[in-house]
């Protein structure tokens, strides 16, 4: 008798998960179904910055929050060319989200506490560590950040490096001067011309903004950090499939790289690999996809297209690029970095 009893709470246990499970499944998700009865994913991106979102000689977006934003739509329509792009400055950018202007946001945006709990939106899953940092000419033979006593300082609006720069002089009792802007290549624009000292703004948009300054030896970026900023993807509150897809679609590509799966090679480890977390990744068993609404083949289609994360990485900002950023806290884990997948299972 205590056996059969045992055996009926299992079993009632049991429905009562797969009651859940379908029934979250069957919460409908406002963004996804607006996303394809409208046939194009609507991504925020930067206005401009080498490496994340600037576009070629032909006008054609290119940098890793790009390509994030190409991924989703090949994750939901298998389509690489399905997506808009919508250059938004840091100061309007999570105002244009929340009035439903784009779908999601990839642009080199810290998820912070505030941001998260008062502006209505929510912030995904790290896709990018980074930290602030200034950048001043060579010749000013500054060495570190508590040299620059009365500088001019150029900032952009509605960022983490207002405060981050205020906080650090004001613990030092250094006074400087902030110079603010709306878009990088104002602040550009005004380092050039001298009329800053210094650009303070995260490291990775330092090397970028470098690169492209007519004699990038004329620049340094100074070696301190002085915060965190992990980068996420953003959307609106209230939609938990859409949060669900894009924070998987995300892991997805890092999980790619941590099994070796490549675009090279993914279309034969799908009909070859016995491995059960690649062929749950691949769609060969559908429950992953299942359980985001989505083509069992999505993350095999994402990788097919775009690649991994190192290889999306190496191709916008890595060694070989103008940019040249080194991996650093953005390989993954088993590499020394900070990138890693949660499980996909």
């Amino acid at each position: 008798m205590v056996k059969r009893g045992l055996a009926a709470a299992c079993a009632m246990l049991c429905a009562t998960f797969a009651g859940s499970a379908l029934a979250q499944n069957s919460i409908p998700s406002p963004t996804l179904d607006a996303v394809r009865a409208r046939g194009q994913l609507v991504c925020g991106i930067n206005t401009g910055v080498a490496g994340f979102a600037l576009p070629d000689s032909r006008g054609v977006w290119q940098g890793l929050d790009v390509e994030m934003c190409r991924g989703l739509a090949v994750a939901i329509f298998n389509d690489v060319s399905k997506v808009r792009f919508v250059p938004l400055s840091s100061s309007t950018r999570f105002t244009a989200l929340g009035a439903g202007e784009v779908d999601v946001l990839f642009r080199t945006s810290t998820q912070t506490m505030l941001r998260d709990t008062t502006l209505g939106l929510r912030h995904v899953t790290t896709y990018f560590y980074d930290g602030h940092g200034f950048m001043v000419r060579a010749a000013a033979g500054v060495t570190h950040a508590r040299d620059m006593n009365g500088a001019t300082i150029c900032l952009l609006q509605g960022t983490t490096n207002e405060q981050v720069t205020a906080d650090y002089f004001r613990s030092i009792n250094v006074p400087f001067q902030p110079v603010i802007f709306e878009r990088g290549d104002q602040a550009q624009a005004a380092l050039l011309a001298g009329r800053c000292d210094a650009y303070g703004t995260d490291a990775s948009s330092l090397a970028a903004m470098r690169s492209t300054m007519p004699t990038p030896a004329d620049w340094t970026v100074l070696p301190e950090r002085f915060s965190k900023e992990p980068y996420s993807a953003y959307i609106r509150r209230g939609d938990d499939n859409w949060f669900d897809i894009v924070r998987w679609y995300t892991t997805a590509v890092i999980e790619a790289e941590e099994q070796g799966l490549t675009r090279a090679n993914v279309e034969q480890m799908r009909t070859s690999s016995t491995n059960p977390n690649t062929r749950r990744l691949l769609g060969v068993t559908p429950e992953l996809a299942q359980s985001i609404k989505l083509d069992p083949a999505w993350a095999f289609n994402v990788i097919r297209t775009v690649g991994n994360y190192g290889e999306i990485y190496n191709r916008t900002m890595g060694p070989d690029t103008p940019v040249g950023l080194p991996r650093g806290p953005n390989n993954i884990w088993t590499q020394g970095g900070l990138l890693y997948a949660l499980p996909m299972r």
